[in-house]
């Protein structure tokens, strides 16, 4: 039997205040994730060390080629007296520094990705766990962008620092230390002068260039928020012809960021030609000096060979400093705004003691002099008060805005109640772990949003582990199995982004078949057959009277035909329940339920 599991596991980070931490703090929060890996870390330090120790022995095995040649330059039996070891360990050296590379490469593979997959998992999961709020409030565009760069910039960091930083540091001591020993000091002052001006200009220069980066990634992630944010409501844009405006809007965000990129290039080209100047005087000293020994005799054409050996191994690397300190730099930043999201506090937060909701049966849910308010400026409910007893139906009626879709939000805990409190069978909602108290409700939502993925898939949604029998079972008591069955595909129909490939009430059935799917013992249907035709309402209000048996639910309604059936009916204005009762007593009491029954009798008529 097929089986569908769940696919592999976003406040607006945008608009987030928090002070960036300082690059230590970043530093700091990486390191754990790669110490995991500290075998794997000193080794490959091991290999990092070998690799430069061969690297630095092949100018000095190249001194010694040179200078056993000089004497027999140009004579026919050269190639005789020429050691064969050494030309045999200076290939091998050659090798050996490739060789130690790719070991360390491969050797740290397994860290960097591991780090990088566990800091991903944790973003991720980090995400899910913040409130709504933050969720209706995020730009999606811009949140994922910098998702994806503060995970590219683990791989950065690492590489930089790892394979460039420290083995530049490994050799620059190695060879000041060998300048100093085989010379005079002034080969290795030289050396080190040049070095700390090359080092000084770039570091004030990337710093200086630092602002322009960030500015361009600013409007890197606002222009790719728009185009998703365009491309998300497609379908709004067509029905308002505004293709050419969307199309203004990106093209004003991608000149702003075309002229932050030739700022940002034009400081590149200043850093460049800087770094060059320095390297060549550098160079010029040490070759000046290096000529004057050989032709004083204090000094072998072979020595001579070996010092510019020296400084090109040292100033190839340090050719690419600035763009190595600047993408560290960049990458620091574009983690701690990853590990910025992580720091981000959940609204909604287990207490420590919280204990998970047990049920041998349908609960009773109360909500007990309940106060709440999105802003607190703006109240939406007023000591609300009510209940609904175990295994009976509740319905709320009233006009838009009344706080009805909002009591479905407080029982799930998206939000928690400032005044009163929810409670099921006794146990106050925020005393118990959100995960058991969410196993236990079925919601099906005014506004469904389906994965872009299969039908079977979203109706497994409901839980991941059911057959393909139990899939198609929810399908047929929510009364679109046949519609399933007559595409090309049957359950295996992709249903599109966000499913815009399906009608509004093909996708409110096929939320109503995964909820039936979870099977959990508390339903909410908020609107839940608004989408659908006269018809096919009442064929699957005969299914969901069905299912209900049994079971603890609450029903947000608009049309009160579908909730005539109900054991309790609240009619609510303004966040305060203005009447309650059953179908028969609310009309008879002829007041504000009554006149909506007589208005919707009208417009059906």
């Amino acid at each position: 039997m097929r089986r569908y599991a769940s696919p592999p596991a976003g406040e607006n980070p945008h608009s987030v205040t928090d002070q960036p931490r300082s690059e230590r703090d970043t530093l700091a929060r990486l390191w754990p994730y790669l110490w995991a890996y500290k075998g794997r870390v000193m080794l490959a330090l091991a290999f990092m060390v070998g690799a430069k120790l061969a690297n630095v022995g092949v100018p000095l095995l190249l001194k010694d080629l040179v200078d056993t040649l000089a004497p027999k330059a140009g004579a026919a039996q050269a190639l005789l007296v020429v050691p064969v070891g050494l030309l045999v360990a200076y290939g091998l050296l050659r090798l050996s520094t490739s060789l130690f590379t790719e070991l360390r490469e491969l050797v740290f593979a397994k860290a960097t990705e591991g780090a990088a997959r566990r800091i991903s998992l944790q973003v991720f999961g980090h995400l899910h766990a913040l409130s709504l709020r933050f969720h209706l409030e995020r730009q999606t565009g811009g949140m994922t962008r910098d998702i994806e760069r503060g995970t590219r910039a683990v791989h950065s960091l690492i590489s930089y620092s790892l394979y460039s930083i420290i083995p530049t540091l490994i050799e620059v001591t190695l060879v000041l230390t060998l300048l100093g020993a085989k010379f005079d000091a002034a080969f290795a002052w030289i050396t080190l002068t040049a070095l700390v001006v090359y080092i000084a200009f770039t570091v004030t220069v990337t710093q200086w260039r630092t602002r322009f980066r960030r500015e361009m990634n600013e409007l890197d992630s606002k222009a790719h928020t728009r185009a998703v944010d365009s491309l998300l409501n497609y379908e709004t844009v067509k029905y308002f012809n505004n293709e050419a405006f969307e199309t203004r809007r990106y093209d004003e965000s991608l000149e702003r960021l075309r002229r932050a990129a030739l700022k940002s290039q034009r400081s590149l080209s200043l850093l460049n030609t800087g770094q060059q100047t320095i390297i060549a005087i550098g160079l010029i000293a040490m070759l000046w000096r290096a000529t004057e020994g050989v032709v004083a005799g204090r000094m072998t054409v072979g020595d001579l060979v070996m010092v510019n050996a020296f400084m090109i191994q040292l100033y190839i690397p340090l050719n690419f400093l600035g763009v190595i300190y600047r993408e560290i730099k960049q990458s620091l930043t574009d983690l701690d705004k990853m590990f910025t999201l992580m720091t981000r506090d959940r609204e909604v937060a287990d207490a420590p003691d919280a204990r998970p909701l047990l049920l041998k049966g349908p609960p009773s849910v109360r909500f007990d002099q309940v106060q709440f308010a999105y802003d607190l400026n703006r109240p939406i409910l007023h000591d609300l008060s009510f209940e609904i007893p175990a295994g009976q139906t509740v319905a709320v009626v009233g006009p838009s805005g009344s706080g009805k879709s909002t009591l479905a939000r407080l029982l799930y805990r998206f939000y928690d109640v400032q005044g009163g409190r929810i409670t099921v069978n006794g146990h106050d909602v925020r005393s118990l772990t959100q995960d058991s108290l969410r196993r236990h409700i079925g919601i099906v939502p005014q506004d469904t949003v389906l994965f872009n993925d299969t039908v079977a898939y979203n109706i497994a949604y409901g839980r991941p582990d059911a057959t393909h029998d139990e899939v198609v079972a929810a399908a047929q008591a929510a009364r679109i199995h046949d519609f399933i069955s007559g595409t090309p595909k049957g359950y295996d129909t992709m249903v599109g982004e966000r499913g815009l490939k399906l009608s509004g009430g093909e996708k409110q059935r096929v939320a109503i078949a995964r909820t039936l799917l979870k099977n959990p013992p508390v339903l909410v249907f908020d609107e839940a057959t608004s989408a659908l035709d006269s018809a096919n309402e009442r064929a699957i209000q005969a299914e969901l009277a069905a299912v209900a048996q049994g079971k603890t639910v609450l029903v947000i309604a608009h049309r009160l035909s579908t909730i005539v059936h109900a054991h309790e009916i609240l009619v609510m204005e303004h966040g305060r329940i203005i009447e309650r009762g059953t179908h028969p007593h609310l009309l008879a009491a002829n007041g504000r339920y009554a006149e909506m029954w007589r208005l919707q009798q009208a417009g059906q008529a």
